[in-house]
């Protein structure tokens, strides 16, 4: 699970692409927005101006002001108290508006930083929803290598020294994408999403047996490589002697469940002589087929129907 996220995590995360800036509260960063182990995780984390179910991000754009400004002296002051009472960890000031000063006086008394972002409210507030809802998303870590094969998020499995990583390889200099090798975090970003991601410290890397650890930016371009992906099936490599024995109509696919995501599983046999990027590729062809409503294995299975049907006629 996430830990806690402070304000200037999120400033430093998303300061070139909401174009943040400290108007006032700077010293109070380190202050807490939420955490994924927080009760009030359940409050909406950002949206506009809201004094009765306050967000823990308040968004105050052209309108929202122009409404604080339109109350009257007394009934200003409680609104700005409100907003402040300590309900709300951030506000942020959408288009570069500026701030009044008795807004930024009841900020700095009560604590609160207020940054300003070059985005409307809107744009602001979505890009803010994509963040938070990723940060703290369902987590976990699978062994692995990670690849976007024709635009599908594929993760190849299986024992120690099977070959994916060699499987990895040839799929590269077929043109296609490397995310992440040997372990990769996936989120559950909506309920029927899993997105594949890979740490830090192994962007970039692919490590090959015999030849060590691989740069595949350096070796294949920038093009080469993808910063996440949504995982649409899993590839598991298992030895041809170790193999159950399988359905020759359906193959060997299955369901595999992860963070209550089912995920489609299709396991390959590794023997000599079989190419294993061309079988990979299939599978993936065959699964983009599938989720099109096109299942090979009923067309053939109707087609004898129908043969067997017109030979009693």
């Amino acid at each position: 699970m996430s830990n806690a996220l402070t304000i200037r995590a999120l400033h430093d995360e998303l300061l070139e692409k909401l174009g943040l800036e400290w108007i006032s509260g700077e010293q109070h960063a380190e202050n807490i927005i939420s955490s994924s182990t927080d009760a009030s995780a359940d409050r909406s984390l950002v949206g506009q101006l809201n004094l009765i179910n306050q967000h823990r991000i308040q968004i105050l754009g052209r309108r929202e002001l122009e409404y604080l400004d339109k109350l009257k002296k007394n009934s200003r002051k409680d609104a700005i108290s409100l907003l402040f009472s300590g309900q709300s960890a951030l506000v942020i000031i959408a288009k570069g508006l500026s701030a009044s000063e008795d807004l930024l006086q009841a900020a700095e008394t009560s604590g609160t930083p207020v940054l300003s972002s070059r985005l409307s409210g809107q744009n602001t507030i979505k890009n803010l929803q994509y963040y938070l809802s990723n940060y703290f998303a369902e987590k976990v870590t699978l062994h692995g290598v990670f690849m976007e094969v024709m635009g599908t998020g594929v993760l190849i499995t299986g024992e120690s020294s099977i070959g994916k990583s060699e499987l990895a390889l040839e799929l590269l200099t077929r043109g296609h994408r490397l995310i992440a090798d040997d372990a990769t975090e996936f989120a559950r970003s909506a309920p029927d999403t899993l997105n594949g991601t890979c740490p830090e410290m192994l962007r970039d890397f692919l490590e090959v047996r015999g030849l060590g650890i691989l740069n595949v930016r350096a070796m294949f371009g920038a093009s080469s490589i993808k910063q996440n992906r949504n995982l649409r099936l899993i590839i598991v490599l298992q030895d041809m002697e170790d193999a159950i024995k399988m359905d020759r109509l359906h193959g060997s696919k299955r369901m595999r469940s992860i963070l209550d995501v089912d995920i489609p599983e299709i396991t390959l046999p590794v023997g000599p002589g079989r190419n294993l990027a061309v079988l990979l590729e299939t599978a993936v062809r065959n699964h983009i087929l599938n989720t099109k409503g096109y299942d090979a294995s009923q067309a053939f299975i109707e087609r004898q129907k129908r043969r067997l049907e017109n030979a009693r006629q």
